[in-house]
């Protein structure tokens, strides 16, 4: 077999393959020895099918099936003969196929690039500070409490909270448009639905009032027809329902899954959760800070195109289905969400997955099993049988393998945390909670 190779642009390689006629053609009749035992012709007896018979009557079929099969054979002998790392799939160009003659093509494709890994030091990291106090378990408990509480008619003004149910007319000049009115609307006051100024202009009014509000339409409003338009809206305020939050009882605590020890044992469990959310909270941004600085330490990695092509594909799927679209829809993705909303952040996360691979292999990192198990059995703890889950994640090698790639991940970020300047920054829980801005199917690295 003979093999060249050409470095195109970059990453990109161009290999061209020569493979002997002899191989193809015994490949061929080999093939066609093998399917005569089993072909019935009329006027042959059964694995008495002549061979020149054969080769007219399935000699081209069987043929393409070889040339493809050798094609994909010798690119993989080629590559490895050549000590390259394909990046993608090969993009194949055959130059000679013809029977009798040396097979012949070329195969142009990505190879993954040489990382080196550039040593980090004194790089800032912020690490948020923060415990859960009392008020914080009070404020989550309310939560809980008007999750399962229900709406009650209230006879007074309405406040910020309540539900409302209006008739409303807008006009712009006097004239009515499109989408300004309604009768009977329910209405939840400070949730933001309506324009500025219009639930605020609602607060105070009592069942039976009626009000002209004065308000203009945001700038960046959707309506090429309405932005920045200055508009009237009358509002009639038909009544006025406030949440009445569940009570602290047995009944609100099983819903959450404590069946015993009442209020206390109740408040312990959301406390544990908070602690654990807040601990996980933490991890991640100082997480984030660390690989942020390692994409920004190897900014010069060239990535191939064909892994970036790949991630931006995971990315659409994961932000469709977030948006509660399934699998086996007939929708144009590519349309809906097309390539530049994804490439971005797509290069940024292959480009990490390059650099963390050298760097585990560099390190000669192994996931710790104890850390494995450990963090195993801490997804486990929030379930009703935490053993099963954690017999299912060993039972799964999928699912035990993204664990592993996980704690390597935090092992790496261990590594480079002992060379970081790390700045204690003191937040309330709700601060270090909050999630940093994400970029489009942005997700923690995995």
């Amino acid at each position: 077999m003979q093999v060249s190779i050409e470095t195109t642009s970059g990453l990109e390689r161009r290999l061209t393959v020569g493979v002997p006629a002899a191989r193809v053609d015994s490949e061929v009749n080999d093939r066609l020895k093998k399917a005569s035992k089993d072909v019935r012709m009329p006027g042959f007896r059964p694995g008495k099918v002549p061979m020149k018979v054969m080769q007219q009557r399935f000699g081209a079929g069987i043929r393409q099936e070889v040339l493809g099969e050798v094609m994909s054979r010798s690119f993989q002998e080629a590559v490895v003969q050549e000590k390259l790392r394909p990046a993608g799939q090969p993009s194949i160009e055959p130059k000679s196929l013809d029977a009798g003659k040396d097979l012949e093509y070329i195969a142009t494709f990505e190879v993954f690039p040489e990382v080196d890994v550039v040593e980090l030091s004194d790089f800032p990291v912020e690490k948020p500070v923060a415990e859960v106090k009392d008020d914080d378990i009070d404020n989550i408990i309310d939560v809980f409490r008007k999750q399962q509480g229900g709406w009650e008619a209230a006879e007074r003004a309405a406040q910020d909270g309540d539900k409302v149910n209006i008739d409303y007319a807008g006009t712009r000049d006097g004239e009515d448009f499109d989408g300004g009115s309604a009768q009977g609307s329910d209405l939840e006051l400070g949730s933001g639905q309506m324009i500025p100024g219009f639930e605020d202009g609602i607060v105070g009014m009592k069942a039976g009032d009626e009000k002209t509000l004065a308000l203009s339409f945001p700038e960046d409003y959707h309506s090429e027809d309405l932005k920045g338009a200055a508009v009237e809206f009358k509002v009639t305020l038909n009544g006025v329902q406030e949440m009445v939050p569940a009570p602290l009882d047995e009944e609100l605590f099983a819903q959450y899954g404590v069946e015993e020890g009442g209020q206390e044992q109740f408040r312990k469990e959301v406390g544990e959760n908070m602690a654990r959310e807040l601990k996980n909270a933490v991890e991640s941004k100082v997480k984030q800070q660390v690989m942020d600085a390692v994409v920004e330490a190897h900014a010069a990695v060239e990535v191939p195109k064909a892994l970036i092509g790949q991630e931006v594909d995971v990315l659409r799927n994961q932000m469709f289905q977030q948006f509660g679209g399934a699998a086996g829809q007939d929708l144009d993705l590519k349309s809906l969400l097309p390539d530049d909303m994804f490439t971005e952040n797509a290069e940024r996360r292959v480009k990490l997955g390059l650099v963390l691979a050298e760097l585990i292999s560099k390190l000669e990192l192994k996931a710790d099993a104890d850390k494995v198990r450990e963090t195993i059995e801490e997804m486990a703890s929030t379930y009703q049988d935490p053993e099963e889950v954690i017999n299912w994640y060993y039972s799964n090698q999928e699912q035990l393998s993204s664990v592993e790639s996980k704690v390597l991940e935090d092992q790496v970020v261990e590594k480079l945390l002992e060379n970081a300047k790390i700045a204690e920054i003191q937040c309330s829980y709700q601060e270090a909670i909050s999630p940093p801005q994400q970029e489009p199917g942005d997700e923690e690295e995995a």
